[in-house]
């Protein structure tokens, strides 16, 4: 068979605002590029499952309108979407099943609602797809695809395959990514990530890892790599030898982690010997209202919010960006929370910043309990879902001002005078200063 592997691309959002200040914002047009050019890895690792004499296609839909045609030639087309781009998903699945091409859904909204996936399917897969594509493909070649396939969340991530990394045109990419683990321990209300199809949390062998990334030099000499864990660095042991070994790798490499690491002098001079650039720390409020009650399990980062301008300024010490994270419109926030923001990231020195909205993604503990307290907006529109529009009433705000707050806050973080301020100012204090350091130590 020759199986379309269809990924839906791009950035979106709703309010014509925000569409505007994305299109003229230096901050804004940066971190869209960063997020719009990352290539599906779960579609890749399919495809390394996938055995000959099949052939696998990669293709990226940035946008359904300008399609004259869906791109043909396939025996069965597989998609993967997520929530803000399913209804592209749905209608492009369509029109393959309408020209008699099987498809099949999957993906976290189809993990998430695959009873609303199946109207526009011939099967939809529920939960981790490696368990269940080599019944996929047998069942396809045979012309009885199932409704669903469902995964059980317990595939050992020493079976991964290596990624079809090969399929990518690398000219249209300005990182790789890479999955080290799935799952995170702090199960916060709002997370829309692994957790969704593995809710047990799950570390890949390492060498397994350093495999993978030398695949990506054997194409791409001095690659720039992104880890695709929701918590990279949960189990610093693991981490430990890994970056020992990846050390003259010649990588450069982001990962999203929590704020333990700042407490580990000697993970972070592996950091960054390592290769690594800059890390994504979900610091969600600059303020402790919004704080309490965000993980089910936990108020770990309640509990670590005192820690916040210390880990920040010991992180970045060791030469290591740190873009900080702020979900703004959690319960508790009042319209004060957007100059916190500012003048934390101001403060702190924050290398990036990333401000989104709270976000009621389906299949996350947050939806099911503003859905039973009546404050969702726009049920079933899920092209709202964006992290940057509004579907839910937020309290003690009102949706107009964290709408206004959102634009405002946007403004001022990722216009060019602070923009660049904060570029020079870590390259001025803490990088070269790191590196000074690392060339003495060597």
């Amino acid at each position: 068979m020759r199986i379309g592997l269809v990924a839906m691309s791009g950035i979106r959002a709703c309010d014509p605002e925000l569409l505007r200040l994305g299109l003229t914002l230096p901050g804004f047009v940066e971190r869209s590029k960063t997020i719009a050019s990352l290539p599906s890895l779960g579609l890749l690792t399919l495809a390394g499952l996938t055995p000959a004499p099949h052939e696998c296609v990669y293709v990226e839909v940035e946008d359904i309108r300008q399609l004259e045609r869906p791109p043909d030639g396939f025996d069965l087309v597989a998609i993967s979407s997520f929530s803000a781009q399913i209804a592209e998903a749905y209608a492009l699945a369509d029109q393959y099943r309408a020209l008699g091409v099987p498809v099949v859904l999957g993906g976290l909204h189809v993990t998430a609602l695959p009873g609303e996936a199946a109207r526009h399917a011939d099967a939809v897969v529920v939960g981790e797809g490696e368990p269940v594509w080599p019944a996929v493909l047998q069942d396809a070649e045979a012309g009885q695809l199932q409704p669903c396939y469902r995964s059980n969340g317990r595939y050992p991530l020493d079976q991964s395959p290596l990624p079809a990394f090969e399929l990518l045109d690398l000219a249209k990419y300005n990182r790789l990514t890479v999955q080290a683990s799935r799952g995170c321990p702090w199960h916060c209300e709002f997370c829309a990530s692994s957790i969704l199809l593995s809710p047990h949390y799950k570390q890949k062998p390492a060498e397994r890892v350093l495999a993978e990334i030398d695949r990506i030099r054997s194409l791409w000499p001095r690659p720039f790599i992104e880890l695709a864990d929701d918590n990279a660095f949960v189990n610093k042991r693991y981490w430990k030898p890994l970056l020992s070994e990846l050390r003259g790798r010649h990588v450069r490499w982001f990962a999203e982690t929590d704020l333990s690491i700042h407490e580990d002098e000697e993970l972070l001079g592996l950091m960054r010997d390592s290769g690594c650039a800059e890390v994504l720390i979900g610091l969600e409020s600059p303020v402790a209202d919004g704080l309490a009650g965000l993980e089910l399990r936990s108020d770990w980062k309640r509990k670590r919010w005192p820690e916040y301008r210390e880990a920040v300024a010991r992180i970045q010490s060791h030469g290591i960006r740190v873009n900080g994270c702020f979900v703004l419109g959690l319960d508790g926030h009042t319209p004060a929370v957007f100059d916190a923001v500012y003048e934390f990231a101001v403060e702190t020195e924050l290398f990036d910043v990333q401000i989104t909205i709270q976000t009621p993604f389906p299949g996350t503990p947050l939806y099911d309990r503003l859905r039973r307290e009546g404050r969702l907006l726009y049920d079933g529109q899920w092209e709202r879902c964006t992290l940057f529009d509004i579907n839910y009433r937020p309290q003690p705000m009102t949706v107009e001002e964290l709408r206004a707050g959102l634009h405002d806050l946007g403004v001022r973080l990722y216009g060019e005078e602070l923009t660049q301020w904060r570029k020079e100012n870590f390259n001025r204090k803490y990088l070269r200063p790191a590196r000074r350091a690392e060339e003495a130590e060597s």
